[in-house]
């Protein structure tokens, strides 16, 4: 895993957004697994400035959406769809055919993870973009005595559900759908991104190099191609 500590959350924001370009220039039909939230948005806001300037550049862009909170409509403004459709979709014009998403109200959420999980076995995901949670999941892969290893069903802690795209809602999610640790680490390049105060004592903990499942994102210490970009505010320094 490369560490790149970064002056502010702008300078980490544009460092992800250059490699993003830099392989979509080498690659225009990369698939690109997008999580939410907002240490990304800024990276998402840049890459639509880029967009501005050349769109041929995104136009065999493929996405396919980290998690989803289960239980509440796919038009709620606390829905991750909702999210990806102000951030990334709309903004790079990628076409439905061109994008993977979880169903946030599934009238069967296994079969809806099946689904998905069957139009993400026959493709690769050459970047995926990962923030990490205040008690270390990535995506919706919680901390447990065992971690899943594609699309699934899962419980959500209730640091999970303090997160602010819900926390403030009346209509909570009742459950989340998420890829499983194999299909984040069968990724080509993961960028793992950390920013904010609130997230010290778990960047700390990540960086102790320890792998645990009570820290899922400690295995992305297994992944051979790893940037890891955090602003100095998610630091201990002392």
């Amino acid at each position: 895993m490369i560490i790149d500590i970064c002056d502010s959350y702008e300078e980490m924001s544009r460092k992800a957004t250059d490699i993003v370009v830099e392989n979509l220039r080498q690659h225009r039909d990369l698939m690109l697994c997008a999580a939410t939230g907002g240490t990304p948005t800024r990276m998402y806001e840049l890459l639509a400035d880029e967009y501005t300037d050349n769109p041929d550049l995104f136009s065999g862009l493929n996405v396919i959406k980290l998690d989803e909170w289960g239980g509440i409509p796919m038009n709620h403004v606390g829905t991750c769809e909702s999210y990806m459709q102000e951030y990334v979709i709309y903004p790079l014009t990628v076409s439905s055919k061109r994008y993977i998403s979880f169903q946030s109200d599934p009238d069967n959420p296994k079969e809806e993870c099946l689904r998905v999980q069957s139009l993400l076995n026959n493709r690769v995901i050459d970047i995926c973009i990962l923030g990490i949670g205040i008690n270390g999941h990535i995506a919706f892969n919680e901390p447990a005595d065992f971690l899943h290893t594609g699309c699934h069903v899962a419980e959500l802690s209730e640091k999970s559900l303090q997160h602010p795209m819900v926390s403030a809602e009346e209509e909570k999610p009742k459950y989340g759908l998420t890829l499983g640790m194999r299909d984040i680490l069968n990724s080509r390049l993961i960028i793992l991104l950390i920013n904010g105060i609130r997230k010290k004592e778990i960047t700390k903990a990540l960086l102790s190099e320890k792998i645990t499942t009570q820290l899922p994102a400690s295995f992305l210490w297994l992944h051979p191609n790893v940037i890891c970009l955090i602003d100095k505010d998610a630091v201990d320094t002392a």
